[in-house]
């Protein structure tokens, strides 16, 4: 697979919780640091994703925003 995106970051599923229409599934990389995106249950179904999985997370986005309270 070839993809334009430059954020790839490989990372094992740790949790999926699922909801009645979408996803929260959790990867922790390989420094320990985890990330979460949340997809939808048919995703999670196609990709076959499971506890253990080995996966990336693909970031591509024009804009970041930070906030602080």
């Amino acid at each position: 697979m070839k993809i334009s995106a430059r954020n790839q970051l490989k990372g094992t599923v740790k949790s999926i919780e699922t909801g009645a229409v979408n996803s929260e599934v959790t990867i922790e990389l390989s420094g320990g640091e985890q990330i979460a995106s949340i997809i939808t249950n048919q995703a999670v179904k196609s990709l076959d994703l499971k506890v253990g999985s080995t996966t990336y997370a693909i970031i591509k986005a024009s804009t970041v925003m930070l906030a602080v309270d």
